[in-house]
C-alpha cells in the first residue's frame, strides 16, 4: 500500500488554538479594595469603641456627680426643713406671747375702768381679801401660826372701817377662826432650831473623857492620892502598903459585874463616829422641825437620846445638860392639827362677787325709787 494512500484515510488534523494569557489585575483589585475597607473598617469601629468607653466613663461621672447633688440636695433640705421648723415655732411662740400681752392689755383696760368705779369699800373689801389670803398662805403652807394669826386680826380690822353691811357674816366667821388659832399652841420653830443647833455644838466641844469608860470592862481607876494619912506614921505605911497591893491585884484580877450591860471602851475612830452619828441624829430632827414632821422629830430626839445613853458617862455635867435639852425638845409638838381658815375668805369673795353684779353694791330698793321719782 503506497504511503500516500495511507495518510489519506488519516481524519483531519485539528487546529490547536493559541492559549491566551488570563488578566489577574482585577482580581487584585478587588482583594485590595477589600483589604482597605477591612482596615478602614476596624478602624472604625475602633475609634467608636474608644467613644463608647469615653461615653461610660462620661456617665459613671455624671452618676457620682448626680448622687453627690441628691447628697448635698438632702442635707441642705433637711437643714431647711429644721429652719423652717424652728421659724414656725418662733412664730408660735411669738403669737402666744402677743396673745398673752393681749389679753393682759384687755384685763388691765377692765381693772383700771372698774378701779373708776370703785368706792372707798371696794378697795377696803380687796385690801381685806388679800389680808386672807396670806394668813390662809402662811397657815396651810408655811404652818406660821402667828403670821397667820396678824393678818387675820388686820382683815378685821380693815373690814371693821368699811360701811358695807354685807360683811357681818364674814366677821362673825371671821371671829371663830381667830379664836381657833389662839387656842393653838405656837410653835416656835427657829428657837427649836437653834436649841438643836447649840446641842450640835456642844457634841463638837465633847472629848474621850466624856464617854462612858469608867464603866467599861477592863478600866483600871487611879488611886486616890488624896489620902490624908502621914505616910510617916505606922498607919500611913500599912494604908500605903494596902493601895499597892490593891493596885497589883487590880492589875491581875479583873471584876465584872454581869447584872448590868458594859460599855465598851471606844477607840479614837470610834468616838469620832458616835459624835458624828449623834450629829446627823440632831439635824435629821431640825431637818423635821423645818417640814413640820413629828414623828420623824420625835424618833430622831429617841435615838439620839438612846446614843448618850449608851456610848456616854450620864455623870459628865455636858453631857447631863445635853440629855436633858434633849428630853425638854422631846415634849415639843411641830406639827399641831391645823384648824380651817378657809371660810371666811369664800364669804368674802362672795360678797365681792354680789358688790359686782350689784353695781358697787348699791341699794336695789334706791334705785326703783329713783327710777319712779324720774317717772313721776
Amino acid at each position: 500500500m503506497p504511503v500516500t494512500e495511507s495518510k489519506a484515510q488519516l481524519p483531519a488534523p485539528i487546529a490547536k488554538p493559541q492559549q491566551t494569557r488570563q488578566r489577574l489585575w482585577p482580581l487584585w483589585i478587588i482583594t485590595l479594595l477589600a483589604l482597605a475597607l477591612a482596615i478602614a473598617l476596624a478602624l472604625w469601629s475602633w475609634q467608636q469603641w474608644n467613644n463608647y468607653q469615653a461615653l461610660q466613663q462620661s456617665i459613671a461621672s455624671l452618676e457620682s456627680d448626680t448622687e453627690q447633688l441628691d447628697r448635698m440636695y438632702g442635707q441642705s433640705g433637711n437643714e431647711q426643713r429644721q429652719r423652717l421648723q424652728s421659724l414656725e415655732e418662733k412664730l408660735s411662740e411669738q403669737r402666744e406671747l402677743i396673745a398673752t400681752q393681749q389679753r393682759q392689755i384687755d384685763h388691765n383696760a377692765r381693772e383700771l375702768l372698774e378701779a373708776g368705779n370703785r368706792t372707798r369699800t371696794d378697795w377696803l373689801l380687796a385690801e381685806a381679801e388679800y389680808l386672807l389670803r396670806v394668813g390662809n398662805q402662811r397657815l396651810m403652807i408655811e404652818k406660821d401660826i402667828r403670821g397667820a394669826l396678824a393678818a387675820l386680826e388686820s382683815a378685821d380690822e380693815v373690814l371693821a372701817e368699811s360701811d358695807d353691811i354685807g360683811v357681818y357674816p364674814v366677821r362673825q366667821q371671821l371671829a371663830k377662826e381667830i379664836l381657833s388659832l389662839k387656842g393653838l399652841a405656837d410653835v416656835d420653830r427657829t428657837g427649836l432650831y437653834l436649841r438643836l443647833e447649840a446641842a450640835i455644838d456642844s457634841i463638837h466641844e465633847l472629848t474621850d473623857n466624856a464617854l462612858a469608860n469608867d464603866r467599861a470592862p477592863g478600866f483600871v481607876a487611879e488611886a486616890n492620892s488624896d489620902s490624908s494619912a502621914n505616910p510617916d506614921s505606922f498607919q500611913g505605911l500599912m494604908i500605903e502598903g494596902w493601895d499597892k497591893v490593891k493596885d497589883t491585884l487590880s492589875q491581875v484580877v479583873v471584876v465584872r459585874r454581869l447584872n448590868e450591860p458594859v460599855k465598851p471602851l471606844l477607840s479614837p475612830e470610834q468616838s469620832a463616829y458616835a459624835r458624828l452619828n449623834l450629829q446627823l441624829m440632831l439635824e435629821e430632827a431640825e431637818l423635821a422641825v423645818l417640814r413640820g414632821n413629828q414623828e420623824l422629830y420625835s424618833r430622831s430626839l429617841t435615838k439620839a437620846s438612846r446614843a448618850i445613853s449608851d456610848w456616854y458617862d450620864n455623870s459628865n455635867k455636858r453631857i447631863i445638860a445635853l440629855s436633858r435639852t434633849l428630853d425638854e425638845l422631846s415634849e415639843k409638838n411641830v406639827d399641831p392639827e391645823l384648824p380651817d381658815i378657809s371660810h371666811s375668805l369664800e364669804l368674802l369673795k362672795a360678797r365681792l362677787a354680789g358688790r359686782l353684779d350689784n353695781g358697787n353694791g348699791d341699794n336695789p330698793e334706791d334705785s326703783n325709787d329713783g327710777d319712779q321719782g324720774d317717772d313721776s
